[in-house]
């Protein structure tokens, strides 16, 4: 199958021809500064159309009508003076209703569309889209989201004109899913669609996130990045930061024993750190009351014990880095471990809780 994709040098189309040359689709593209003669060359080899060109800013009223109604007729034109059937689907906005030059250029462009659906049979599936976010994007171009990352991770000052205002927004990704089952199912006649799932949040709300992003960084915290809107936000932020900001120093923190390090923190789902033991040195002697950890050995050779503090049930197990073990500590058993290989130790250590020092709920005991 072979698809144009119109406005292909733009922050959708991009990430919409990496997706269909991944699932081995021919791509055929158009962007801003080709011929029309490409374009009808191109229109007539396609099997499907995502017609993805338009303006979105501009203080130029004349440049919405040229890029988003003349370029829409030469499309539906050249579909019709070909008598060509093929499916297009076209990126309009929420705005389209909206009493500005880009909300009445998105209606024209749509309008023009549903009398290509009507005189030429032509099926039609127009993307009713809020802001897009997604790698890639155009700051202060595409979405204030892109705007805000940008600044942030640059160092630069943002600027906030309406913070209570609720702002909808869709994630790049989630939007291209959307059309590559389109191509799969194009028999849609004329229809319009919103994309799911679609998100709300203040534009206080969303600065604050962002800026939490990179405090996180330096805190070693991280916020809950494992789906949802959060996610898809801090994705995004990573593709602002310059390329030397992608690694960062930690805290090492080194005795006669070995060293400890923290590496990540969370809210309410504990800490990952790691420790070393120099050959014969054991770590650990104390118990918690509440607090748990697992243990897992990455280089080396360990021995784990626990003892039950009341009852003196003893328990010891053997570590090996080439047979993956984890072993947990119990509320109310002290446990060490200790080094019984010649080489260094490396242990993989979460505990359930960040460390408080004050309150740390460990408490020496030996075995």
């Amino acid at each position: 199958m072979r698809i144009l994709v119109t406005g292909s040098n733009g922050f959708i189309a991009k990430n919409l021809i990496i997706r269909l040359n991944e699932n081995n689709y021919n791509t055929l593209e158009f962007k801003r500064g080709d011929s029309l003669e490409l374009l009808s060359q191109n229109i007539i080899k396609a099997d499907i159309i995502f017609h993805l060109a338009g303006e979105n800013r501009t203080n130029d009223e004349d440049l919405f009508i040229k890029n988003n109604i003349i370029l829409t007729k030469e499309i539906c034109n050249i579909l019709k003076n070909n008598n060509l059937k093929i499916p297009i689907l076209f990126s309009s906005s929420i705005h389209s209703d909206r009493d500005t030059a880009y909300g009445k250029s998105k209606k024209k462009a749509e309008n023009l569309l549903y009398n290509l659906h009507k005189e030429n049979n032509n099926p039609v599936l127009i993307y009713s889209l809020p802001g897009v976010f997604g790698k890639w994007s155009k700051p202060f171009y595409n979405s204030v989201v892109s705007t805000f990352c940008h600044s942030i991770a640059k160092g630069m000052d943002i600027k906030i004109n309406e913070p209570e205002k609720i702002i909808k927004l869709i994630f790049v990704d989630d939007l291209i899913e959307h059309f590559l089952l389109s191509i799969k199912n194009y028999d849609f006649g004329f229809t319009k669609v919103k994309v799911k799932p679609e998100y709300e949040i203040s534009v206080k709300d969303l600065a604050n996130t962002l800026l939490n992003f990179k405090i996180y960084r330096e805190t070693l915290f991280t916020d809950r990045v494992g789906e949802g809107l959060i996610k898809k936000l801090y994705s995004t932020f990573l593709t602002y930061l310059p390329i030397e900001k992608c690694f960062y120093e930690i805290d090492s923190h080194s005795d006669q024993r070995g060293r400890f390090v923290e590496m990540l923190k969370t809210k309410d789902s504990g800490q990952f750190s790691f420790f070393t033991a120099k050959p014969g040195i054991t770590r650990g002697g104390h118990y918690h009351h509440s607090k748990f950890e697992k243990f897992l050995v990455l280089k080396g050779k360990a021995l784990f014990r626990l003892v039950n503090i009341l009852s003196k049930e003893y328990k010891e197990i053997k570590l090996f880095a080439d047979k993956p073990l984890i072993v947990e500590s119990i509320p109310g058993w002290t446990h060490d471990i200790k080094n019984i290989g010649k080489d260094e130790l490396i242990v993989m250590l979460w505990a359930n809780e960040v460390f408080d020092k004050d309150n740390p709920d460990t408490f020496m005991h030996e075995i």
